[in-house]
């Protein structure tokens, strides 16, 4: 393994030497993307990049086999990083995390998370700056750590009727205009009704939200092929609380851009293969990395208007009061320790039928550990983006419910 990790340093060191020979000034753009274009030519210049494809083949799968969980899978990411022979070999090696449960790549955050399991999340909160930072648990288990692998960053913005979240792939880079943004949550003034809007397409029969003017990144538009907008692919709604803070809340959540039968054995969920050209940078800060080749949006499901069994709709489970301690309880199995009206689990709502043992799994929990730490765990079909905007609807003041 040794060895192989010395192959990645090498390549980056030969990849700088190759720009610094050909332009010692600098790329003649000043642009990243021109800049990265000079780099991805060092690399395949060089020796590792004609490696026998068998062999790369083999020596990838060792790699991705051994470094199963965070931070070692940095090595992953770094494979992928190398050139482009050696990122599209990852690429088809490293699978999605429904059937992994691991986060990889950037756009892993888009994709619905394992079946069989919760991917354990956790969430910080900044109330001076009023930002939201969701990690991946490094360690699995009910104690929280304080570090973790960065997946999302979210900064709330306060309007005359409304409040946005903006969501971020960088946490530094929280605005609409970012390469960065992948989406935002919106409220209405009362906190009670929330829409989660993507960047791009979650599907392919997704249509643009109508606004007053398409979103520009560096004053371009994103793709010529894939309009850049607000996708709207959920709605959240909370019922008013006639206990006031003493009761707990009832939200249901409307995802749009999930069929219900993604619960049901053998169901599919939509999933985002790839982000649109400009979305993520080419060599980005934290350890994550996109395809330069793919300028459009793929797929692996058709529209969901072909669906005839209607969309996922899901809803908070019931607490149970508990008399020795006079309040209401949920089993979170030690993930949640301080009692809040924010905390929920969410399960699957039998709309058109009866309730089945598909409907007694948790898809989403959430809920207080301290004073501004929060766990959130998700699985398939929701993915970490569609779970942490969710989350973030507990958050926001609810002038009718509290």
């Amino acid at each position: 393994m040794t060895n192989i990790r010395s192959i990645f340093q090498d390549m980056r060191s030969r990849s700088s030497r190759v720009v610094q020979d050909r332009f010692p000034a600098g790329p003649p753009s000043s642009s990243a993307a021109a800049a990265a274009v000079w780099v991805e030519d060092g690399l395949n210049q060089s020796s590792w990049a004609n490696m026998p494809q068998e062999l790369l083949r083999e020596v990838l799968v060792k790699i991705e086999a051994s470094e199963s969980a965070w931070p070692p899978r940095k090595n992953v990411v770094a494979c992928a990083g190398v050139c482009r022979s050696w990122r599209h070999i990852t690429k088809e090696i490293v699978k999605i995390p429904e059937l992994s449960g691991i986060l990889t790549f950037p756009i892993s955050v888009k994709q619905p998370g394992p079946r069989d399991s919760l991917l354990q999340c956790f969430i910080k909160r900044n109330r001076s700056s009023q930002t939201y930072y969701l990690y991946l648990s490094v360690t699995n288990g009910p104690a929280i750590a304080e570090d973790g692998k960065f997946l999302l960053a979210a900064r709330k913005c306060r309007r005359p009727t409304c409040t946005d979240y903006i969501i971020s792939l960088h946490a530094d880079e929280m605005s609409k205009g970012s390469s960065t943004y992948i989406g935002k949550l919106r409220s209405n003034f009362l906190g009670t009704k929330f829409t989660i809007f993507d960047g791009q397409p979650p599907h392919s029969g997704a249509k643009i939200t109508k606004s007053r003017s398409t979103r520009m990144v560096n004053s371009k538009q994103i793709s010529p092929r894939v309009p850049a907008g607000n996708y709207s692919v959920a709605h959240i709604s909370y019922e008013l609380n006639v206990l006031g803070s003493r009761g707990p809340r009832r939200m249901q959540c409307t995802v749009d851009a999930i069929p219900s039968s993604a619960i049901e054995p053998g169901g599919v969920a939509p999933t985002q293969m790839d982000f649109s050209l400009g979305n993520v940078d080419f060599f980005p800060s934290m350890p994550f990395l996109r395809s330069k080749s793919n300028h459009t949006e793929t797929f692996s499901s058709g529209p969901l208007a072909s669906q005839k069994d209607g969309v996922l709709v899901l809803k908070n489970k019931a607490p149970r009061w508990h008399e020795q301690l006079q309040c209401w309880c949920l089993n979170f199995h030690g993930r949640v320790t301080v009692a809040s009206v924010k905390n929920f689990q969410l399960v699957a709502s039998p709309e058109n039928g009866p309730a089945g043992p598909q409907h007694e799994k948790i898809i989403l929990q959430f809920g207080k550990v301290g004073k501004d730490l929060f766990t959130m765990d998700f699985r398939y079909p929701i993915s970490a983006f569609q779970a942490f905007a969710i989350c973030l609807s507990s958050f926001d003041t609810k002038i009718a419910c509290e």
